[in-house]
């Protein structure tokens, strides 16, 4: 009797196709988000993956992207919407990029709203994870202090190498 083996390949009826899986992904992130469950969407994350939100330095580890996600929910961050605009993807690697909406309630009772980009890298470990989560803003950047203070000099290049660096041969 003939019997068919398992293939190393995968096929449409054994596996959904990565762009429905990375779309549905996308709005469990809104989901856990919106409603507090900051662990779940850390679990989205791959074990060595990386968040890289705007103005603040890179985390890896999915304990220390609970706690930044856990931030950004106490400081007013309410509400994302996710919408996934393109999906591109070869083998167990996948690239996301889309667009954002998050409302951002102030001290004083209001609410703002930021929308802006994201790009997303996944890799599928049997189950597709965030291996690279960036985004950024559509709003202009706000003007302050630093911005004037570190303003490049007359000639319009800043100095790679301060004066109080010893120079070499």
């Amino acid at each position: 009797m003939y019997r068919s083996y398992a293939s190393g390949i995968p096929t449409s009826s054994g596996f959904a196709d990565a762009e429905s899986q990375i779309r549905d992904l996308s709005q469990d992130f809104c989901t856990a988000f919106n409603t507090g469950n900051y662990d779940h969407v850390a679990a989205l994350f791959a074990p060595d993956g990386v968040l890289m939100a705007p103005n603040r330095q890179a985390l890896q580890e999915r304990k220390a992207i609970e706690r930044a996600l856990r931030d950004f929910g106490e400081a007013g961050y309410q509400d994302l919407r996710l919408e996934t605009t393109r999906v591109d993807n070869s083998g167990d690697m996948a690239v996301e990029v889309g667009r954002y909406g998050v409302g951002i309630r102030q001290a004083n009772g209001t609410t703002v709203v930021d929308q802006g980009k994201y790009l997303r890298v996944w890799r599928r470990l049997g189950v597709w994870l965030i291996v690279a989560y960036s985004w950024n803003s559509n709003l202009p950047a706000a003007s302050s202090d630093f911005a004037r203070e570190n303003q490049l000099p007359e000639s319009g290049k800043r100095p790679i190498i301060g004066e109080d660096v010893p120079k070499s041969a």
